[in-house]
């Protein structure tokens, strides 16, 4: 395959630990795929419509709740629904030996009980993965990014190269901004997006995210799990998210950045958030792709030297103090004041209590009404 299998594991219902799906998430990026994790708690119509949203090749739900003969046979009619009928769904947990040959038959792919060797799970992904492939393949209708399952798959093909494949991409419908955020990582900027994200819902915006992580070294692998910081059990039409792998790239970003957000806005995404991976002074490669950078800090982060630094201080457009619910953010917020110099925005933010965050949407909206 040209690109990592992508792979989406998620836990359905009120099971109250993941130690296990964790383990497969991690088993599965050692194995060289890109593995999107949704955390507890998920409801069918979110995981369905991550699924969709990040274009898997194989949905996997994790079950210990003993309800696998009711929500399965919802998840696979979520994904007709929503215009992926021949996605492989697998299904993991507690499932009793007379319930096994009935799931087969509804149509899912692979059902798996604790102490299924992670071989054998690895191995069926492969196979189902590779057969999703070759249909898809065979179709190659152009995506109508109008759509949410059309734009999903128009970012696939961006992925695979294949951008002069999409002809002509038209002129946003409406004036879009994109927005950077970056910082070291820790800072927060996962749960910030994800708390800023549905701000600017509350206020009608329509919003897109790109989220990198980075992809390991070792086995080109990666854990795509910024999503589960973004997710609510609801699914919104109006907010899309994408993971990205950055897949060796430096800089904190992904291969095909640039081209994915315009992509967004050209399907109607006013607001797109790009969040880097956790950068250092020198990644700046985001400046290139972004109208605006917000580098987030916490509080105690340095002293006015290490803000005086070039790089990645230089470049951010604005500031957001991070977890300003813990103490120092006063002084963190003076002495950014200070060492700055000039009139960059600087906004005290809570993630955890989602405050602070009126103010940068509105200042957010006023860049797209400069850029209208």
């Amino acid at each position: 395959m040209s690109r990592p299998i992508r792979v989406l594991i998620s836990k359905i219902g009120l099971d109250g630990h993941d130690r296990g799906a964790k383990l497969i998430v991690r088993n599965l990026r050692d194995a060289g795929m890109e593995v999107i994790y949704t955390g507890l708690w998920q409801t069918p119509a979110a995981t369905v419509q991550a699924a969709m949203q990040e274009d898997v090749d194989v949905l996997g739900v994790s079950l210990l709740s003993a309800a696998h003969m009711t929500i399965m046979p919802k998840v696979l009619r979520l994904c007709r629904q929503v215009g992926i009928p021949g996605l492989p769904v697998m299904v993991g947990g507690i499932i009793p030996e007379q319930d096994k040959q009935p799931l087969r038959d509804m149509g899912l792919g692979g059902v798996f009980n604790p102490g299924t060797p992670m071989s054998t799970i690895i191995d069926a992904i492969r196979e189902l993965a590779e057969g999703y492939r070759a249909k898809s393949a065979g179709d190659q209708t152009r995506p109508d990014i109008g759509t949410m399952t059309g734009l999903a798959r128009a970012l696939t093909w961006v992925a695979d190269g294949r951008l002069s494949a999409l002809g002509s991409i038209p002129e946003p419908p409406t004036a879009a901004v994109r927005i950077g955020v970056t910082g070291s990582p820790g800072v927060g900027k996962s749960t910030f997006i994800g708390k800023l994200a549905r701000a600017l819902r509350a206020r009608e915006q329509r919003v897109a995210v790109i989220a990198v992580d980075p992809t390991s070294p070792l086995t080109g692998g990666s854990v795509l799990g910024d999503r589960l910081r973004m997710m609510s059990g609801d699914p919104d039409d109006e907010l899309f998210v994408r993971s990205l792998s950055s897949s060796g790239q430096a800089g904190g970003l992904a291969p095909h950045c640039s081209d994915v957000a315009r992509i967004m806005a050209a399907a109607g995404y006013r607001m797109i958030l790009i969040e880097t991976v956790g950068a250092g002074q020198n990644d700046t490669e985001i400046r290139n792709v972004a109208d605006q950078v917000l580098l987030l800090v916490m509080p105690g982060a340095g002293d006015a030297v290490q803000f005086s630094k070039a790089g990645v201080v230089e470049i951010a457009t604005g500031f957001v103090v991070n977890k300003a619910d813990l103490s120092g953010t006063d002084i963190t917020v003076r002495q950014l004041r200070e060492t700055l110099e000039d009139e960059r925005p600087i906004w005290a933010v809570s993630s955890l209590r989602g405050e602070g965050l009126d103010p940068l949407c509105e200042w957010m909206e006023d860049q797209v009404g400069a850029a209208s």
